[in-house]
């Protein structure tokens, strides 16, 4: 079992990736842009390997401009080495990954012009995952694309162009059902078809049914698209946003919500890529719901949350000292229960001016007059309505010139890395 998050982190510091104009892709540019992905890459399975996240979705974007003529450069040749490095760091730590070519990729266009353009995106794709050094089971999914007002002749196409692919795209390639075209039924014939693995979207099946079946029911039949040499069975899992559009994912997953789903799906025999707002921070407290533990793993979550708690919501944070008082329980659905509805709230002017004088409380004694003067006044603009991102940057400034590794690490600071 593997569970996992998208493309980017929530509140790791350096996990920045970069991209550019069109028109300034030059080749030290190109350059310049793929050496820092490549390290924000890095930083990113650091943070999973210390978090025991053992999946991950690579950004499209690693390689700015990857599949489009601009880019000229062979970065596959020039970066073997480090890309090879990080393919390592992922397999010697049981990191599953993965990619997911964008809704411009659409291998099932009656314009033939987009259909090659797909297929210049599914190789670079490919490349990507084989420039890593990655096993077969490192896939890259794709929609099955439009319907373009005769589906059934939409999966032809698909399946006439499928049959035109590279090997090496045919590897990694898995297919995914929708939430207003294609549906799980529609995509798993698809995939017994073809021979292409099929993830199941279970927020995308209650949105776009195949009839009234369990998502068990769909794990399963979808389960026997799956190889041995395709890895273990990955599915997408999502909740709906409250008061959005049909399809539009969480801003956090609910931990009751999601054990229940992982108990009646027997989830520790798939892989389960989450699609929320906050990323790894789901990733970190799904792990936390299912997996047998003890209070010392909410503690290490406390630690994170604590003055970010304290800014939204004091009461919330009293009752989650009080609860960890405990050292025998592991209370992981009323932590997190209390986590969630304090950052619910906006938190008033006097809570949030509270948070910061916690946090400045580390280095009031350690520094000078001069930079006492500066947060103090910064702290007073707060209190009088000004937003605080100038405050939680010379805060974070202060606590890298000390070394405070609690605070650093910190999602008070989440909102400006």
């Amino acid at each position: 079992m593997a569970i996992g998050y998208a493309c980017l982190t929530v509140g790791v510091e350096g996990v920045n990736y970069k991209t550019c104009r069109k028109e300034n892709a030059d080749e030290k540019t190109l350059k310049d842009i793929i050496e820092s992905n490549l390290a924000c890459m890095d930083k990113m399975l650091d943070y999973n390997i210390q978090n025991s996240i053992k999946m991950m979705r690579i950004t499209s974007d690693i390689i700015p401009f990857g599949s489009h003529p601009v880019n000229q450069l062979k970065w596959w040749e020039i970066y073997k080495h480090p890309l090879a490095l990080l393919g390592k760091k992922a397999k010697d730590n049981g990191i599953r990954l993965s990619m997911h070519p964008g809704q411009y990729t659409v291998l099932n266009s009656p314009n033939e012009d987009v259909v090659e353009k797909a297929i210049l995106d599914l190789m670079y794709h490919a490349r990507f995952l084989d420039s890593l050094e990655l096993a077969k089971s490192s896939k890259m999914i794709l929609h099955i694309g439009g319907a373009y007002g005769n589906k059934q002749e939409a999966l032809e196409r698909f399946a006439k162009n499928y049959k035109k692919l590279d090997e090496r795209i045919k590897n990694r390639l898995v297919i995914e059902n929708d939430d207003k075209i294609f549906t799980i039924s529609e995509v798993l014939n698809l995939g017994l078809a073809l021979n292409i693995p099929v993830i199941y979207d279970n927020l995308h099946n209650k949105i776009n049914p195949s009839g009234s079946e369990s998502d068990k029911f769909w794990i399963k039949k979808v389960s026997e698209t799956w190889t041995i040499e395709d890895g273990r069975q990955k599915i997408h899992y999502s909740e709906q946003a409250k008061d959005k559009n049909p399809g539009s994912h969480s801003a956090t997953i609910d931990a009751k919500t999601f054990s229940q789903f992982y108990k009646d799906v027997d989830g520790d025999k798939i892989d389960i890529m989450l699609e929320v707002k906050d990323k790894n921070l789901s990733a970190v407290k799904a792990i936390n719901t299912v997996q047998k533990s003890n209070i010392a793993a909410l503690e290490k979550e406390w630690a994170r949350y604590k003055y970010l708690v304290l800014e939204h919501s004091p009461a919330n944070y009293s009752k989650i000292r009080q609860l960890l008082k405990d050292k025998n329980s592991y209370p992981v659905f009323e932590f997190y229960d209390l986590i969630d509805s304090a950052l619910e709230n906006q938190g008033t002017t006097g809570q949030i001016v509270n948070a910061a004088q916690h946090v400045w409380g580390y280095f009031d004694r350690l520094t000078d007059k001069k930079t006492r003067d500066k947060v103090k006044r910064q702290i007073e603009k707060v209190a009088t309505g000004n937003k605080t991102g100038l405050l939680k940057k010379t805060l974070f400034s202060l606590a890298k010139e000390h070394n405070q590794k609690y605070l650093l690490e910190s999602l008070y600071f989440k909102d400006i890395l």
